[in-house]
């Protein structure tokens, strides 16, 4: 009986660990939310800028998984204000992910270029599944890249995408064209990848031709 007993209580024990840690993954952290709560749905935030120092190392780390909770206020809240973020007079960017904010969440705004009226759709733990071999040549720009746009060659023409929506649903998409390249630039985002550095592997990559 003493040994039922013990093994029922290290089972919760071990269960509740469990719980709390996935917990502590999914949530955002007290940094996060001070940010976060620090005005309502409809005011912009800061966007981090490679020009700084301290900015320019969060954007090179990588994001986590977020769980796509419909009551979480926190996230309904960020959501808002990542939104009025790139929707800004002082952004008007075609696409923002929450690095740029100083949120590692995999969370990320794409305006919907080739959708009737180009509404822009807010994604959760996006994550490109397909890449098609054709490429196409783009020119890209990013709001925490000041004063500079480059052209690409190394972007997919289309991409299959799976990811969460904010009422908790889980899906999948192809998308085509230059809404193709915006995911792709986004998605770099939560893996601390910046466009610059495909420019530099395809200036790399042409000095290896002959």
């Amino acid at each position: 009986m003493k040994t039922t007993y013990a093994t029922i209580c290290l089972v919760l024990i071990l269960a509740s660990c469990s719980i709390a840690k996935s917990s502590v993954k999914n949530a955002f952290s007290n940094k996060e939310l001070k940010l976060i709560k620090a005005a309502d749905g409809n005011a912009p935030m800061r966007v981090y800028k490679i020009t700084n120092k301290t900015d320019s190392l969060l954007l090179r780390k990588k994001s986590s998984y977020i769980n796509p909770e419909p009551k979480n206020a926190a996230l309904q809240l960020f959501a808002q204000r990542l939104y009025a973020t790139v929707t800004d007079s002082a952004s008007l960017g075609v696409g923002i992910a929450a690095p740029q904010v100083g949120i590692l969440k995999n969370i990320i705004w794409v305006q919907r270029l080739d959708k009737q009226n180009l509404p822009f759709e807010v994604y959760l733990n996006p994550k490109i599944v397909g890449y098609s071999k054709e490429k196409q040549t783009v020119t890209e720009g990013c709001l925490s890249i000041p004063d500079r746009r480059e052209t690409l060659n190394s972007r997919s023409q289309i991409i299959d995408i799976e990811y969460d929506t904010l009422e908790g649903e889980h899906k999948a998409e192809t998308i085509k064209g230059f809404t193709a390249v915006i995911f792709q630039h986004e998605i770099d985002h939560l893996n601390g990848i910046l466009y610059l550095d495909h420019l530099t592997e395809e200036i790399e990559d042409s000095k290896l031709k002959p």
